[in-house]
């Protein structure tokens, strides 16, 4: 196997073992040293440790579905659906690798928001979606 199909595969596994709460699994992907961004809120978390438990301590109901995973090499991005307590939130999530291990992570998210009526005659929906009306 490749470099990139190992990757994309340890990337497909970090996302279901986040779904199945599986939290050893979900991140077993990070070095030990590994930084998470949350450019948002402005936070960092260093260290593979501090970030599972940040993450292990949410409240939340949470799932994952991924809309796309796409990169080369070391470096990956993540398209995904994370839905805490039923409401969707989209998430970007940028992943730098070396040595076959995240050493860098920014996610990004965003809450849903509705169409602008102006622009309706030019746009179709997302491959199983709806378009949401203002």
């Amino acid at each position: 196997m490749d470099v990139d199909s190992r990757m994309r595969a340890a990337i497909e596994e970090h996302w279901r073992a986040s779904e199945r709460g599986d939290t050893e699994a979900e991140h077993a992907i990070y070095a030990v040293d590994a930084i998470l961004d949350y450019p948002q809120s402005g936070e960092r978390f260093r260290g593979r440790a501090t970030i599972s438990a940040q993450r292990g301590g949410h409240p939340a109901d949470r799932h994952f579905v991924v809309q796309r995973i796409t990169g080369h090499a070391n470096l990956w991005v993540s398209e995904c659906i994370i839905t805490y307590d039923d409401v969707p939130s989209y998430s970007v999530s940028v992943m730098q690798f070396a040595d076959e291990r995240v050493v860098h992570e920014t996610q990004y998210f965003a809450t849903p928001f509705s169409a602008p009526s102006w622009r309706a005659a030019l746009a179709e929906p997302m491959p199983g979606r709806t378009i949401a009306q203002a």
